[in-house]
């Protein structure tokens, strides 16, 4: 495409330079949500319409993929445009006790279009730090509201919570020991333990409520939407449970879908439809230890806790009626990139950091390429002894090293549980993944000097990347407060038992 008649379809998208209102951005984050697991995707019995209806109508994404294969650094790569090992959200994930959190210098999404003039909120899983007095809230990082868990929803007991109507307990334990799970508005606490069979319909309310005031004020608006579902464990209120032919996973999906129909409903209501990006895609990959509660990786190898496609590749899709044409798209894209193409539509200013991220509008509006070539991918432990651990360059993917997961357990392949033990590749295992997207078949060197030039331009790329990483402080690593959980009644005694309003 070039550069004038992008600039033009810039210019057309652009408030700021056409005296047109500026866009509006939804963008909705499933948990735990495999390759495989909605209707558009090939499932054959998830239920998903409204999903469904914006990949017809939309974009769908076939090469999308996360920067990580757990929660919390995926989510902080979504909203910052930088690889989780900048900001310090790793290992792992954040608890509710954690010291840390996303370090309140990074810049999200929400603070990039605040300048604009933009009304923010976020709803549902936070997941990127509590902290002293709640100084890692939403509400501290450009949102101007907040309802939700600040956490993942099964960090807390949950064997007395009802999971699905009339009165089905939650499977499982979840974790045991630490305060039941609240539900925030803003920086207090509005339930503890939250209910489960109502948490859908008070996050649809609250998502379509935000937009109807926004429209009406004429204010353009960013509406971030971290769903719980469909993370374990799977919970749905009486308008899904016992609706899907799928079982808790599907009950739990079909009852997010409804929430994106209600606020697709909304958006047509109010006007401002043909104004408004709608994004959707997934923190991680399914979480396969669950059996048929864990999510689906498709044709995907492995999932969560992997650095295989499964853990990493998600379902992705973007509509915009009247800007974005329907069809498919096999470009490279990530989450890194949602941050520069959002500023780039709505005339914001990027952040003055090294952002990883690169602008996707060229995709979007023209259907045209990516500025993307690679996609690196790090482990949950991230570290600068052992660097990235896989890295694609075009349709080509090498492996340096491999390692199954514990969430990735209970599958006949034995490259995906925790039992695979961490080894080392050299030379790198590297499969094509447009022939072969399980990858299952590495690629043969023998006789094949083009595929050894094709390592050696990898190498050059990876010694690049790595040279231009600066590993943040660990904020995971900080350690753990117990007392520093969301209690609703902070002087009760004995604690966590103590904290239920």
């Amino acid at each position: 495409m070039e550069l004038t008649s992008l600039l033009l379809v810039l210019s057309s998208l652009c408030g700021c330079c056409s005296g047109a209102a500026p866009p509006n951005f939804v963008l909705v984050f499933a948990d735990d949500l495999g390759f495989g697991d909605l209707g558009c995707y090939g499932h054959p019995t998830s239920l998903t319409p409204h999903l469904d209806r914006l990949a017809a109508g939309g974009l769908r994404f076939t090469d999308f993929y996360c920067t990580s294969p757990v929660c919390s650094p995926s989510r902080a790569s979504l909203l910052t445009g930088r690889y989780q090992t900048r900001s310090g959200i790793y290992p792992g994930v954040l608890y509710p006790g954690s010291i840390g959190g996303l370090p309140l210098n990074e810049t999200t999404i929400a603070e990039v279009l605040k300048p604009l003039g933009y009304a923010t909120a976020a709803v549902g899983k936070w997941h990127l730090g509590f902290g002293a007095n709640g100084m890692y809230l939403p509400t501290k990082q450009g949102f101007d509201q907040y309802l939700g868990i600040p956490y993942s929803h099964d960090m807390g007991p949950c064997w007395n919570l009802t999971c699905f109507p009339p009165d089905v307990k939650c499977f499982g334990l979840c974790d045991i020991g630490g305060v039941t799970v609240p539900l925030m508005h803003n920086d207090a606490i509005k339930q503890q333990p939250v209910d489960f069979l109502d948490l859908e319909k008070t996050y649809s309310d609250f998502a379509t409520n935000f937009i109807t005031t926004s429209a009406k004020k004429n204010q353009p608006f960013f509406l971030y939407y971290p769903s719980h579902h469909t993370h374990y464990p799977q919970y749905a209120g009486p308008e899904a449970a016992g609706k899907s032919l799928r079982g808790p996973f599907g009950d739990a999906l079909l009852e997010f879908d409804n929430t994106i129909g209600n606020i697709l409903t909304t958006l047509e209501k109010t006007g401002v439809i043909n104004n408004t990006l709608v994004f959707f895609t997934s923190d991680n990959g399914p979480e396969l230890m669950r059996m048929s509660r864990g999510g689906n990786a498709g044709p995907l190898k492995c999932g969560k806790g992997t650095t295989y496609d499964g853990g990493m590749r998600e379902p992705a899709i973007a509509y915009w009626p009247g800007t974005i044409r329907p069809g498919v798209t096999h470009e490279l894209a990530s989450t890194l990139d949602i941050l520069p193409t959002i500023s780039t539509l709505a005339g914001a200013k990027l952040p003055q950091v090294m952002l990883d991220g690169v602008d996707m509008t060229e995709i979007l509006v023209q259907q045209g390429k990516s500025k993307r070539e690679t996609m690196i991918f790090y482990p949950t432990d991230p570290s600068e002894m052992y660097g990235l651990f896989a890295l694609r360059l075009g349709k080509y993917k090498a492996h340096y090293y491999t390692r199954g997961a514990t969430h990735s357990g209970t599958t006949p392949d034995q490259d995906c549980p925790v039992f695979a033990v961490l080894k080392a590749h050299d030379p790198p295992l590297l499969f094509n993944l447009e022939l072969d997207p399980s990858e299952n078949y590495p690629l043969p060197l023998m006789g094949k000097p083009d595929l050894k030039a094709l390592l050696e331009r990898m190498k050059r790329v990876k010694q690049q990347f790595e040279a231009s990483m600066v590993f943040g402080q660990s904020q995971v690593s900080k350690g753990i407060d117990h007392n520093l959980e969301p209690c609703c009644n902070p002087q009760c005694t004995p604690k966590p038992n103590c904290c239920q309003c």
